[in-house]
């Protein structure tokens, strides 16, 4: 069984749905087929009875007595007008003696039946049965008492009874020609459906061909512009997989695309740093080698240049890496985190690297769900920001309320053109391409906030400067039910 189920599993999709068909209709008719062959019988058998029940004759109780006298030879013709050896005629005893009519058609066979019916008139009921004769004969017997007299007064004779039978060979001609017929009916039935099921499943299974065949050309090219072609009004099962399967290619070519927008964005941003690096190291190599030292403040410049370029460097590596990371591969663990205590620490971090700028902060609990690192980083990239392009000397307002956290600066501000380009990769404002930078911070605020359920934007400030604001999913307290902690 289990080899059987393996091997039809083994088969083609279609081939297993023409087998299924084939099997149902199969199923179906032969249920027909037996139960049309059993109502045919019932019918035959039943014409058949009712022809038994239409034989009577009366014997009188002489004619009873001189026949069981000369039993079990043939005796003179039955007192009937029945036409000679249509019927099986004869008297069976109690004890299994059997007194045959002469014009009978043939002997019966005696059953216990047949008995019973003659010791007790009462079976009588059930006296119509098969049976045969002596020579094998299928034959239809009805087996019922004698009776003696007429009407009310009349008595069954004792220990005798009268079989009258039919034969049933023509009756079983008849049902063997109809089960041949429905044999060849049911036959012809199985193989049209088998035909049919077969073409449907092909008609059926085409989507899934092109489909198939659509994967195969993906996966041997490489390929992820081909579409399937779907029917916009359809919504069955092939055609949301045929969506679905654009919608993946799709989905793939715009990663592979913004891949490699990400590499060759990342090899230009590389080039320029390792240029000036390999440049300075050539000096201070060339120096050595040619013997002629530079100026100590020469190489004292080149060095802090090197170190500047080699910061830089694992900066924009940092941020390449933050950015190459997907969803499921977060570093930590999601987490129920105080935002204002994020922002603290951010600051701290941002007075260091703008020791002459007055940051001021007023700030109030707000507690979100995140990644702690990545937000405390995002925040980190706005406050740099703004220190970048704040006067020295300047201020740096900081507010968190409600949720919403802005970072002000008083800087020359973003251009209106140029806010639309501020969160993409490698974007950088004509006016601070001789700043350090890579051009990735914002795009790693603008994910990490995302990721977080938020939204950030960048605007123009009144009076100058730039307006940062972040706002984040949350609570003035930590929820009862999810304290401060992983989650």
């Amino acid at each position: 069984m289990n080899r059987l189920s393996r091997r039809f599993r083994a088969l083609p999709i279609r081939s297993r749905l023409a087998l299924l068909v084939a099997a149902a209709v199969a199923f179906a008719v032969a249920a027909v087929s037996v139960t049309c062959w059993f109502i045919v019988q019932g019918k035959l058998y039943g014409q058949v009875d009712e022809q038994l029940d239409s034989v009577s004759f009366r014997l009188g109780e002489d004619q009873l007595a001189a026949l069981l006298a000369t039993c079990p030879q043939d005796v003179t013709e039955s007192p009937t007008d029945l036409r000679p050896r249509d019927y099986y005629m004869q008297v069976v005893k109690s004890d299994g003696t059997a007194c045959v009519f002469s014009n009978s058609a043939g002997v019966l066979k005696v059953t216990s039946h047949d008995r019973d019916v003659a010791e007790d008139p009462d079976l009588s009921d059930r006296a119509i049965h098969n049976s045969t004769d002596t020579e094998g004969n299928d034959v239809r017997v009805r087996t019922s008492p004698i009776m003696l007299g007429i009407g009310p007064a009349a008595q069954a004779y004792p220990d005798v009874a009268l079989e009258v039978g039919v034969p049933l060979k023509e009756t079983h001609k008849t049902l063997n020609e109809l089960a041949l017929l429905l044999l060849i009916v049911s036959g012809i039935g199985v193989v049209g459906a088998g035909a049919a099921g077969l073409a449907v499943a092909r008609a059926g299974l085409r989507p899934v061909d092109k489909l198939t065949e659509a994967v195969e050309h993906v996966a041997r090219t490489e390929d992820l512009t081909i579409r399937i072609p779907v029917d916009e009004d359809s919504e069955d099962e092939v055609a949301r997989l045929s969506h679905s399967f654009n919608s993946m290619t799709s989905a793939l070519a715009s990663s592979r695309e913004l891949q490699q927008q990400l590499i060759a964005d990342a090899g230009h941003e590389l080039r320029t740093p390792l240029t000036s690096l390999r440049t300075n190291i050539e000096l201070l190599t060339r120096s050595e080698e040619t013997g002629r030292p530079l100026p100590e403040a020469d190489r004292k410049a080149l060095l802090a240049s090197v170190k500047a370029q080699m910061t830089e460097l694992a900066a924009l590596i940092g941020d390449l890496q933050e950015l190459s990371r997907s969803e499921g591969q977060r570093g930590e663990r999601v987490q129920v985190i105080s935002l204002e205590d994020t922002v603290e620490t951010a600051l701290r971090r941002a007075r260091l690297r703008g020791p002459e700028l007055t940051i001021t902060a007023d700030l109030q609990p707000w507690y979100v769900r995140g990644e702690p690192t990545a937000l405390e980083r995002a925040v980190v990239n706005i406050l740099d920001n703004a220190v970048k392009f704040s006067p020295e000397g300047g201020t740096i307002e900081v507010q968190l309320d409600g949720g919403v956290l802005t970072v002000r600066d008083h800087g020359p501000g973003i251009p209106e053109d140029e806010l639309p380009h501020v969160f993409d990769r490698f974007w950088r404002s004509p006016s601070a391409r001789a700043l350090p930078g890579s051009g990735l911070g914002l795009s790693i605020v603008a994910r990490t906030v995302q990721q977080a359920g938020g939204e950030v934007t960048l605007s123009r400030a009144n009076g100058g400067g730039t307006v940062a604001t972040v706002r984040l999913p949350g609570a003035p307290t930590a929820p009862p039910e999810a304290p401060p902690g992983v989650f």
